[in-house]
This record gives structure tokens, C-alpha cells and sequence, in this order.
């Protein structure tokens, strides 16, 4: 029973409540302002047995120029085109509004199936509206309150039906499929090494950057459609929107975010939830992409992005836009590595990809650099390997001996993957000096192919086998006075 509802309706009427109480999180931007949501927002919604595709939209106004509202306007009415149903929603407290009635004449033309909703109908404040609502010809509106969990039996029993027509139609137009033995093949050869990305399991690629840095537009490029609102004011994206792709036949889910600012600039309050959407998509993320302007790289803004992804343990990839107008190139190119190596010695080897989202140029350079970090992310390397490797490094250059203990390391193993995270026993692990942490680190890095991914080293002492080291020796008096008692 799968389809696709679309929920349209003026700014400011529920929509986005309504969106996350289908989708059972709180996915949606939601504020007491009207126009928070600008993009279109889908996600997997479940009403009683029903199961199908839910889409968010920006609230509808009577503009059709190129100014901002009226590219939301065209964004809204290519998800009325793509849906299935056409959830309408009005505001029952403020009634029916000449801009209600315009929409429902452009919806009875352009979807076969649009059900009227009056939403905010709790109490009987909202009665007038309710009944206003028959006047637009939709038939009889549902009466509905998203916030209060009200009226979704009565959106259930008009879904219901559509479902039953939709999934009579989708069977009858199915061709047969045979399973063949190849395809399992496939599924084996996936489970070894890196997990292989597929439909239901997909790549997860976080795009992250400062405002008007170019994500939405090189989101767009790659999925070869105009799916993101775009144009050249700075900070339209609002929402974390998901949107899963087959980029060069490889199953990709692309996380477009808000543009970080410097946290002293982000006052308002719909801004500090925006940026912690884009900070939530981080952590969903096992690829992150860094996204810089090529006219002003590694501010201090991008450094701190690009530290917040290396910390929460993702692979990084900095990705320099808008190089199409870039003029010295292999200059800028030069100036941009050591600029890089100088001040994220972190992401050291971390790959540096320039593209131009308007043309699409170096997509295919970002394409492969994403699969191989995300190879490397994975990777894995036997307890016998690593240890030959750490006697090989011991003898290199051993350990300092501070206050004249010598610090032993024993042995090493990989204890986890996303990202290698390693544990080295060794006694005194307190006075290990950060220093040579890092050199192992480095050595890790270079020695074992694994270069820009965050790599987790933790120093532990080994259990010692004497069971009596740190206990209390009995005074001697007691000692005596025990023995001689037990002479008596």
C-alpha cells in the first residue's frame, strides 16, 4: 500500500506539525512564524496500517516571479505533480481565505485526488471555519488538530480507499521478476570488507558548510534535478532535507543542511534550530562534505565545521566550490593544500576535491573520493599486522622514560571500525606523552592507507597477574598476636 501525500495549504496553517506527527519525530522545522519550511521535506509516515510516502511543503502564496517566494511557490507545485494525494489544509480559526480559494481551484485541475483538511479545529472557535471549508468545492474538509492529535481516524478512513485503488493498480501493472542465483552472489560479496551501500541501507553523505557556499545548488547537480530551493541570498536552506539518489550506481543518501554561522552572528531563535538540524545530520552522517567557497576558503567558520565532523569520528572530504570562476587555478590549487595541511593537521591526507556545482565539473572526482573514504572509514587491520608493525615503530623510535620509568608496550589491537579505533596495553599508561600518541597515530595513518580518517587510539594498562601488588602488608604486631593464638 505504498503512495505518495503530498500536504500543501498557505504558510503558517500546520503543515509541518502535521508532517511529524505522521512521521511519528519531530523531522520538520516547526514555529509560531509563517514560511519556516522552504524546501520540500519527504519522510516514511504510517497512519494505522497504512504506509506511504508523506511530503513537506512551503506554504503557498500568490506570487510567480523569481523573488524567493515564488521559487518555493514552483517547488510546491512540482511536489503536488509528484504526489499521488493532495492533503489540503486550511486554518479552521481564521476561516477560508481568499488565498484558500485560488488554491483549491489550482489543485481540483492539477491532482487527481486532493482531500480537504480544516486544521487548528479543536473547540468550538473553529466551528465557522469548518463549515466555511464546504464552500471550496473539495468535498467534506476533515476536521483535524495535528498539535492535539485529533481527526487522523477520519484521515485514515479517506486514505484507506485511494490505498486500495493505488495497490490494485501497482499489481496489475508489475512485471514478473525471478530471483537468480547472481543476485545472491552479490549480497555476499557486499558482506565483505566495507559494507556495500544499498537501497534500503544507503550511503549516508552529510553536505555541510557556511551559508551561500553552493550545498543546495551542488546537491542538485548531482541528483540532476531541481529538487532544492536555491538562489543567491544567503541562508534559504532551513530544514535537513534527505534525499536518496543511485549516483554512478551507488545507493547515496544526501543530507543538505543549513549554513553554520559563527555562533556569536546565529540570534535568532529559527536559525539556532536550523544550524542544530545541520549538526543532528553530522552525527546520521558516515561521509562528511565540507563544502568551501573557492573565493574565501578555510575561514575560521569552515575550520571549526570541518573539527566538529572530525570529532563526532566521520570521513571528511573538503570540497572547494564555485572553481568554474576561479583564474589561477594551479596557484590557488598550491595555496589551498598547504593551507589545508597547515590548519587541519587533524584531517591530515583527507581528500581535496575541487568542483563547480553550477557545471557539474570534478562531480565525478567527489564521487570516487566519498567511496574511498567511506573504504577507508571501515577498514580493518588483523591483531597480527598491527603488532609486527608495533615492534617495527618501537625500534624506530621507543618510547620516553619519564622519572626513569621505562613505558612497555606490550601489545595492540583494533577494538572497532567507523571509525579504526585502536587500544595499545602498556604500563604506566598515565605518563604516555601526547606526543607520541600522535606518532603512532601518524604511523597508523601512513603505514596502513588510511589517510584523513579520524583514527581513535586509547592507551590502557594491562591487567597485572600479581594479586597481591597494592594491598596493605599487616602491621607486625598483629601479625604476631594472630600466630600466637593460634598456638594456644
Amino acid at each position: 500500500m505504498s503512495f505518495t501525500l503530498a500536504i500543501v495549504g498557505r504558510p503558517n496553517v500546520g503543515k509541518s506539525t502535521l508532517f511529524n506527527r505522521l512521521v511519528g519525530k519531530r523531522l520538520a522545522l516547526v514555529d509560531d512564524q509563517p514560511g519556516v519550511t522552504r524546501d520540500l521535506r519527504e519522510g516514511a509516515a504510517r497512519l494505522g496500517d497504512l504506509k506511504f510516502t508523506v511530503i513537506d511543503t512551503a506554504g503557498l502564496e500568490e506570487v510567480n516571479d523569481d523573488s524567493l517566494q515564488g521559487r518555493m511557490r514552483r517547488l510546491t507545485e512540482r511536489a503536488v505533480d509528484m504526489a499521488d494525494i493532495c492533503l489540503f489544509m486550511i486554518d479552521a480559526r481564521a476561516g477560508v481565505t481568499p488565498t484558500d480559494q485560488m488554491f483549491a481551484e489550482i489543485l481540483r485541475k492539477r491532482s487527481a485526488h486532493v482531500i480537504l483538511a480544516a486544521n487548528k479545529a479543536e473547540g468550538s472557535a473553529a466551528d465557522a471555519g469548518v463549515i466555511d471549508a464546504w464552500g471550496l468545492g473539495l468535498g467534506e474538509p476533515i476536521r483535524l488538530s495535528a498539535e492535539h492529535n485529533e481527526g487522523l481516524n477520519d484521515l485514515y478512513a479517506q486514505l484507506m480507499p485511494l490505498a486500495d485503488a493505488f495497490e490494485e493498480q501497482a499489481e496489475q501493472d508489475a512485471p514478473e521478476t525471478d530471483v537468480t542465483l547472481s543476485d545472491e552472489v552479490d549480497e555476499d560479496e557486499a558482506a565483505i570488507g566495507a559494507p556495500k551501500p544499498t537501497k534500503t541501507k544507503p550511503l549516508q553523505v552529510a553536505v555541510v558548510g557556511r551559508p551561500n557556499a553552493g550545498k543546495s545548488t551542488l546537491i542538485n547537480k548531482i541528483i540532476g534535478e531541481d529538487r532544492l530551493l536555491t538562489g543567491p541570498e544567503a541562508g534559504i536552506t532551513r530544514d535537513s532535507i534527505s534525499l536518496q539518489v543511485d549516483w554512478n550506481g551507488t545507493h547515496i543518501r544526501l543530507f543538505d543542511t543549513a549554513g553554520m554561522r559563527r555562533k556569536a552572528k546565529v540570534q535568532e531563535k529559527l536559525e539556532k534550530l536550523s544550524v542544530s538540524d545541520g549538526l543532528r545530520a553530522v552525527k546520521f552522517a558516515e561521509v562528511v562534505v565540507v563544502l568551501l567557497d573557492a573565493a574565501i576558503p578555510f575561514e575560521q567558520q569552515d575550520l571549526r565545521i570541518a573539527d566538529l565532523a572530525e570529532r563526532e569520528g566521520r570521513a571528511v572530504i573538503i570540497a572547494v566550490n564555485k572553481w568554474d570562476i576561479e583564474e589561477e587555478k594551479q596557484e590557488k590549487l598550491r595555496d589551498l593544500k598547504e593551507s589545508f595541511e597547515r590548519l587541519l593537521p587533524q584531517l591530515r591526507g583527507a581528500p581535496l576535491i575541487t568542483v563547480s556545482a553550477k557545471t557539474g565539473r570534478g562531480l565525478d572526482r567527489l564521487h570516487d573520493a566519498i567511496l574511498r573514504a567511506y573504504d577507508v572509514w571501515n577498514r580493518r587491520v588483523t591483531t597480527a599486522q598491527l603488532n609486527r608493525w608495533l615492534t617495527g615503530m618501537l625500534e624506530q623510535h621507543p618510547p620516553p622514560a619519564p622519572q626513569g620509568k621505562r613505558i612497555k608496550l606490550r601489545y595492540m589491537t583494533q577494538a572497532k571500525t567507523r571509525p579504526p579505533g585502536f587500544v595499545v596495553m602498556c604500563s604506566h599508561p598515565d605518563k604516555m606523552p601526547e606526543s607520541y600518541s600522535r606518532y603512532l597515530v601518524n604511523g597508523l595513518r601512513q603505514d596502513f592507507d588510511m589517510p584523513g580518517t579520524p583514527i581513535r587510539l586509547h592507551i590502557r594498562s594491562q591487567n597485572d597477574k600479581n594479586p597481591y601488588k597494592g594491598r596493605k602488608k599487616a602491621a607486625p604486631s598483629k601479625l604476631r598476636k594472630h600466630t600466637e593464638g593460634r598456638r594456644k
